[in-house]
């Protein structure tokens, strides 16, 4: 007896191994499916501008991240006693204004370096809504609790967002030509746009994706938002708000990527990692005993084993925790 309406993902012409490096921008899902990503140590830059929800909004970050735009006084605004970006999440603000700048710019700088050499470009959209800040003349990436007379909120069509997209992924495949875009929709429901307004918001996003995998070369699609909406067709499956995902659904998405993008080959060194992970985050119950200095060792061994073989693997973190752990004692 089958109970799910499964959805077919399509196979793609690539795999993601540890060699692969990738970027993510967007909405919500695209922080969840970046932190899956660091948590097995893959190579990964998640929202070097924090995160972003509309397509305009993530065009605007690839375009500083391309130039590799570096900020300036005049590219802040104060509100209230903060000062902020209209291209950055809140996490960037600061009532300082020269630790804003110096946040913006060392994470800009960094995902300039690295968007040269990245395999996988992945981008979530979650609405198609936007808000333009009218004296400024740009579509924000956060309104920062602005007075909302200041803004004007429209909704990009299909035809704007592929215009767009096919001369921002054009001039992105001429500074990396090796470079692909996966496209995905988030499945959280903007539910401020009303029910008839979210429909219309995601449909307009999907649309636009499916005419820019017609229309250029290494551009594909993973149906996150089927999967949600599909084969999970149960308030079970969401957080308390019954609009965000549970834990289990970012577990089962991940796990359905997992299995149509990460090449089989790396699955075992990912429990390898997986497990090391698990026993670092694990507070046992008596740190001086012998099992547990014992079991430190042998995870110290492991990692050692695991980075002679993949050096770009980067277990400092991991590996301080352990070794204080047994300096203690």
């Amino acid at each position: 007896m089958n109970l799910q309406t499964k959805v077919n993902i399509t196979a793609p012409d690539f795999m993601i191994d540890y060699s692969s490096k990738l970027m993510m921008l967007g909405s919500c899902f695209a922080e969840n499916m970046g932190g899956k990503f660091s948590y097995y140590k893959f190579d990964v830059d998640v929202n070097p501008c924090g995160i972003v929800y509309n397509p305009r909004s993530v065009a605007n970050v690839l375009r500083l991240i391309v130039e590799g735009k570096k900020f300036g006084k005049e590219d802040l605004m104060q509100v209230g006693d903060k000062w902020v970006s209209l291209f950055h999440h809140g996490f960037f603000s600061s009532t300082d204004q020269e630790e804003c700048l110096d946040k913006i710019n060392r994470r800009l700088a960094r995902a300039t370096e690295e968007i040269r050499s990245v395999d996988l470009l992945v981008i979530t959209w979650g609405t198609a809504w936007v808000y333009r800040h009218t004296g400024k003349d740009v579509v924000v990436s956060n309104c920062h609790k602005i007075p909302s007379q200041e803004f004007e909120r429209y909704r990009l069509n299909v035809e704007e967002i592929v215009k767009e997209y096919t001369e921002l992924i054009g001039s992105l495949q001429k500074v990396n030509p090796g470079m692909r875009v996966l496209f995905t929709v988030s499945p959280i429901r903007h539910w401020k746009d009303g029910a008839h307004g979210n429909q219309l918001s995601k449909a307009t996003l999907l649309l636009a994706i499916d005419q820019l995998r017609e229309k250029l070369n290494n551009v594909y699609y993973f149906p996150a938002y089927e999967i949600v909406l599909d084969e999970l067709r149960d308030y079970r499956f969401y957080a308390d708000d019954m609009l965000h995902m549970s834990s289990l659904t970012i577990d089962y998405t991940w796990e359905r990527f997992l299995y149509s993008f990460i090449s089989p080959e790396v699955l075992g060194l990912m429990n390898r990692i997986g497990r090391i992970n698990k026993a670092v985050a694990h507070r046992p119950f008596d740190p001086a005993s012998n099992d547990y200095q014992r079991l430190v060792k042998n995870l110290l061994t492991e990692i050692v084993a695991i980075s002679r073989s993949f050096p770009s693997i980067d277990f400092s973190e991991e590996e301080r925790k352990l070794k204080d752990s047994i300096s203690k004692w």
